[in-house]
């Protein structure tokens, strides 16, 4: 009697309005996870206020979350192939949903950071599955289409993250930028499991490399904590410090070493050895990592220096996310076209303009001067990530597209968050030489307590102290603005080197992303 065949590896693409349903349920889901990277960023603040911390401690919250998931990603492979792409997918979000539960219940910043370690780590599965239920949603003539609305998902969520996150901080309390995902999340789970059930991958074991995970582990871990701490503990006059560095470096070299050598890794680093993947992935994670420090210092530099609300740090960020929805087709059919290193070469100069533009900002700058920059950026995100991945998996094979999509997502999510780490860091290092430099000169320019300026002001009726406590104001002011200018000067000095690898990778031909 003849065996009945194999099951298919790949089930035919959804059809109507299923696949639409499909296609909005997985949208939402990535949508809810990627917003997450952003939620908090204009509610560090409060939080920090509420939990009894300093605003720099509370930016673990963020970068927690962002290791854990890029951890996660290259764990994708192994995890779906041992209990299915949907099982994962479908308990990847219930659980994702737990942990943003327990995120808005904890009681402590450690608390909080630990919770969000575990919604990062089951945050990777959902990023990187999300890419593949959606392309097994479409016909493969479609699949260009599948992957523009998933950047569209990854663009627009970063933007309305801070401006739903300041108006739920502002109007009700900051645990429920956390809460909203419990409804959301357990509606995804449903409608998921109901669509794709009858879609279930293959089980088989495989191994897994636990040498390779765990160096991975330790190396991203320690080189974050430094990042993390270094600031409070001044940096290299800490012995911790100085074992973190050592221990991110020498685990780094040997995950590297094992990494090439082992059978089964868990990343597989001999994907660099493809031209356009290589130069795809460094131009992408380094500009990942320069618009990730940004879009959290912005927010800080609105609400510390400036007076402005967190629902009104939000506003500014808003027109980024209509902006990339008007362009993001228009990046899609220059990808189409073969156009994909000059399409991602106009994003990194749109960048490069945004940022300048922020340069140049001063503490009288108004709302509109300071969006403005908002919309060039707009316009340079929506062709950032399509672009960026057109290139890097251009020369991919279809077999190792899985393995690339899970690499190139674990690069990009690890430089951000030492983007935000970096980014803020730096922040707060040159303003306080920024303040130093304005003290000095405000003290040689006659603004002592027994200068002439004193006595004027204390014969109109202010004391010393109601002076002390402006001209402090003043100076801090002054400070963090030319501090975050720092910041925004030097971004553009990187956007425009990182068009190099761009040039360097090798032209896409005109027959859409290779899936």
């Amino acid at each position: 009697m003849a065996q009945p065949p194999p099951a298919p590896q790949h089930p035919p693409p959804l059809e109507g309005r299923s696949r639409a349903i499909g296609t909005l349920v997985i949208s939402l889901a990535t949508f809810m996870n990627v917003l997450d990277h952003s939620i908090a960023n204009v509610s560090l603040p409060s939080i920090a206020g509420d939990l009894g911390a300093s605003v720099h401690q509370t930016t673990r919250v963020i970068t927690a979350f962002g290791i854990a998931t890029a951890i996660s990603v290259p764990l994708t492979g192994w995890l779906a192939a041992r209990f299915g792409q949907v099982r994962l997918f479908v308990s990847s979000v219930f659980l994702f949903v737990l942990a943003s539960l327990l995120c808005g219940l904890a009681p402590t910043l450690e608390w909080l950071v630990a919770f969000r370690v575990v919604q990062g780590l089951v945050a990777g599965p959902m990023l990187a599955l999300s890419q593949t239920l959606l392309l097994g949603t479409h016909p493969p003539e479609h699949a260009g289409k599948a992957l523009g609305i998933w950047s569209m998902t990854v663009l627009l969520a970063p933007v309305v993250g801070p401006l739903l996150g300041g108006w739920i901080t502002d109007n009700v309390q900051w645990p429920w930028i956390f809460y909203i995902n419990v409804p959301i999340g357990l509606f995804c789970t449903a409608m998921t499991w109901a669509l794709y059930r009858d879609r279930e991958t293959p089980v088989r074991r495989m191994p897994v490399d636990v040498v390779g995970l765990v160096l991975l582990v330790i190396w991203v871990g320690a080189l974050q904590t430094m990042l993390d701490t270094g600031k409070e503990l001044d940096w290299f006059e800490s012995g911790e410090i100085v074992v973190l560095a050592i221990v991110a470096g020498i685990g780094c070299v040997a995950f590297v070493i094992w990494e090439l050598t082992d059978e089964h890794p868990i990343v597989d680093l001999r994907l660099f050895a493809n031209r356009n993947f290589a130069c795809g992935v460094l131009a992408l994670s380094g500009g990942f990592a320069l618009f990730s420090g940004n879009v959290v210092l912005l927010p800080l530099w609105l609400q510390q220096a400036m007076g402005y609300t967190a629902t009104w740090a939000g506003l500014v960020l808003a027109p980024v996310g209509v902006i990339g929805l008007l362009c993001s087709p228009l990046a899609g059919r220059g990808i189409d076209r073969g156009l994909a290193r000059t399409v991602a070469v106009v994003s990194f100069v749109g960048f490069a303009w945004s940022f300048w533009l922020r340069s140049r900002f001063s503490t009288d700058a108004d709302y509109i001067t300071i969006m403005i920059p908002m919309l060039v950026q707009g316009v340079a995100g929506s062709l950032f990530f399509i672009a960026m991945s057109a290139i890097s998996l251009s020369q991919i094979p279809q077999a190792q597209f899985p393995l690339a999509a899970g690499l190139s997502n674990f690069v990009r999510i690890s430089a951000g968050s030492f983007g935000v780490s970096l980014a803020t860091t730096a922040w707060t290092s040159r303003s306080q030489q920024h303040r130093t430099h304005l003290v000095e000169e405000a003290s040689r320019d006659g603004w002592a307590l027994d200068s002439p300026f004193y006595e004027g002001v204390r014969a109109a009726g202010m004391s010393i102290e109601q002076v002390r406590a402006a001209l402090e104001r003043m100076i801090e002011q002054q400070a963090l603005t030319l501090g975050v200018n720092d910041i925004f000067l030097v971004s553009v000095f990187f956007y425009l080197v990182l068009i190099l690898p761009i040039l360097v990778a090798r032209p896409v031909r005109p027959r859409g992303v290779r899936t």
